[in-house]
């Protein structure tokens, strides 16, 4: 059952989004409406949602509360998709919600897509182990995600960026039109810093949404700063202050909603908090680490790191065709990498070697998956750092034969 469900998961393929909810909403009422079982926050934004929600998870569980954390993508296997109290599920559980899922399907006589497929198996292992609460991270958009099928007591909107622009629209504004759509009448919306009801407001065309102004992680920022000196934060970089303060701002809002939330306790759970692919040292290699920046805003904020560090890494750099690769390569020419070393994976979905050539150069060498995980396994001067594309760090871990652990 296990793997065959898996498979048959793999198959439908990752990518794209289908403009609609009834296939979700569907298979959510066949199967029972798992998601009335417990509360719900919802993440959406650009950049920052998993490590938004890797601070929330955490610090919950701290708290407590036994907590279901569902994110994408994933590097190596859609088991890490799923994380309940702590860890990941195991293959033989998700095959099984996997399987309910199918089985609702077929029922239905609908064909569902992999997103799709895995919300509603995650939202089903969060039923069968009894969670306490869900932290439930939108995939692509806001307005046809699957995610939006469901009624989170409290939204969160993290940071509106230019990316996904063949399905969201090429403009902020028209993308965070999508992502708004996420929000609900009367319930609270946690802005990311940069964000305000001022910009946000006029934008709103799915539903009215209130904007008290204590709910702006925004406003915490300078505050947050001089507190996060005198705690440990588990992940590396400025830009994960700021997604630390949407946390703590969305935790405020569950706290004013009745949740018992010690701020000692929450501190804890953010000292332990770890996001593999994220500024991460990767096990097993020396002086190698891995940042799926995938977009200009999540270059800029990757390169802004490495120059608050004082280093020039050597960068291996792979990505995928749809990206804006150009805006990326300016911002990694900012931290002056010692060499540059560009990837092409074997997905059609990578950037082939005239798109890379164009962003970066002719000069520089285009290398394959193995001749790059031959040379990460060596010793190198000065450290390393892999960026592009999270899926791109995924099949160099697959290729490495290393599995991240959180």
């Amino acid at each position: 059952m296990t793997n065959s469900s898996i498979q048959r998961l793999e198959a439908r393929g990752h990518w794209g989004i289908k403009c609609g909810l009834d296939n979700p909403r569907a298979l959510l009422k066949e199967v029972g409406h798992p998601e009335h079982s417990y509360p719900c926050v919802e993440i959406a934004g650009t950049n920052g949602k998993g490590s938004t929600g890797a601070f929330l998870a955490n610090a919950l569980r701290a708290a407590g509360l036994k907590v279901g954390w569902t994110t994408s993508p994933h590097l190596l296997s859609p088991v890490e998709r799923i994380w309940i109290d702590g860890a990941f599920i195991s293959e033989t559980v998700l095959g099984e919600m996997l399987g309910e899922a199918f089985e609702a399907e077929a029922r239905l006589g609908i064909q569902s897509t992999y997103f799709e497929l895995m919300i509603t198996a995650a939202l089903l292992a969060f039923r069968k182990q009894r969670v306490d609460i869900a932290i439930v991270e939108a995939g692509l958009g806001g307005r046809w995600d699957a995610t939006n099928a469901l009624e989170p007591i409290v939204t969160v909107l993290t940071n509106v960026g230019i990316d996904h622009e063949k399905y969201l629209g090429n403009t902020r504004e028209s993308i965070a039109r999508e992502k708004l759509c996420t929000a609900r009448n009367g319930r609270p919306l946690v802005l990311g810093p940069g964000l305000t009801p001022e910009w946000i407001t006029p934008l709103l065309e799915c539903e009215p949404v209130m904007f008290p102004a204590s709910l702006l992680a925004a406003d915490r920022i300078e505050w947050d700063h001089s507190i996060v000196q005198s705690h440990r934060i588990g992940l590396a970089g400025a830009h994960q202050i700021q997604n630390l303060s949407t946390a703590l701002e969305t935790l405020r809002r569950l706290q004013s909603l009745g949740f018992a939330l010690p701020e000692e306790a929450l501190w804890r759970g953010f000292g332990r908090t770890q996001w593999p692919g994220r500024m991460w040292a990767i096990p097993g290699l020396d002086q190698v680490w891995a940042d799926g920046a995938h977009n200009p805003d999540g270059a800029r904020a990757a390169a802004a790191h490495v120059r608050a560090c004082g280093i020039h890494p050597h960068l291996i750099f792979g990505v995928m065709a749809d990206k804006d690769i150009a805006a990326m390569a300016a911002e990694f020419r900012t931290v002056q990498p010692h060499s540059v070393t560009l990837v092409k994976g074997g997905n059609e979905r990578y950037a082939d070697d005239a798109a890379l050539h164009h962003a970066w150069g002719e000069a520089l060498e285009v290398i394959g998956l193995e001749e790059a995980a031959v040379r990460l396994r060596q010793p190198c001067e000065g450290p390393r750092l892999v960026t592009g594309s999270l899926f791109f760090i995924g099949d160099l871990l697959r290729t490495l034969g290393i599995t991240p652990q959180i």
